[in-house]
């Protein structure tokens, strides 16, 4: 089945550029577009997107608002943010706001493409190095290191689960914690799906704010070049 795709950008040559890489797939198909984030949110709805590649500022509505009432619908489409590192500072609420992922603006076309396949699938995009340099400058600045000991649903995890959430965090990915490990991909894979189900957690971005939330992972701090 092809998957539908929805773009939401303000700049129509972005879009246009985006839809024309997204079509060009014969797995896929652009349902529609949207110069900002109310149509965003009104197409969502009409339309039942599979996934939706917002960007995140808009006019009329921006794009963290319109990915927490697109996400808030049910049966909703995933949210795949796509944000230029130096200028959006606000990736992090988007992620809060119930985006699967974000990749960065510049973006080859395979990544992209890739990007919406691994979203639609119910998994989550965390670049590692873009999400630990964005989550070193806008995430965790009221974490509490230590504060993890205080949450009693974290002590249904297991040993490995727990390790698992912190390299999570560390935006690492199943293979790379795999190799870190020394386990498969599918055990990796089956501990991740473990420790989201006991902690009532959608996906990996949510289980990765989580762990800055409660201080099982430090950001670096703004300027380190990971």
């Amino acid at each position: 089945m092809s998957l539908k795709v929805l773009v939401a950008d303000d700049q129509g040559i972005v879009r246009a550029g985006f839809a024309a890489v997204i079509d060009a797939e014969q797995d896929m198909t652009v349902v529609g577009e949207a110069a900002d984030g109310a149509a965003a949110v009104r197409l969502a709805d009409q339309l039942a997107p599979d996934v939706v590649v917002m960007d995140v500022r808009m006019p009329e509505l921006d794009g963290i608002a319109a990915t927490r009432i697109i996400t808030g619908c049910p049966a909703a489409p995933k949210v795949l943010v796509l944000t230029t590192f130096d200028l959006d500072a606000y990736v992090f609420d988007a992620l809060r706001a119930g985006a699967s992922g974000f990749l960065l603006k510049d973006v080859y076309a395979a990544e992209l493409l890739r990007g919406i396949r691994v979203v639609a699938a119910g998994e989550s995009v965390l670049a590692p190095s873009a999400t630990r340099r964005l989550i070193g400058h806008y995430a965790a600045a009221g974490a509490a290191p230590g504060a993890a000991g205080r949450i009693p649903e974290l002590s249904g995890l297991t040993d490995r689960e727990h390790g698992v959430l912190t390299l999570v965090a560390a935006g690492l990915t199943n293979a790379e914690i795999a190799d870190q490990l020394g386990i498969t991909v599918g055990t990796v894979k089956s501990h991740v799906n473990a420790l989201l189900r006991k902690l009532g957690l959608r996906d990996r971005v949510q289980a990765t704010i989580l762990a800055y939330d409660l201080g099982l992972a430090r950001p670096n701090p703004p300027g380190t070049v990971v």
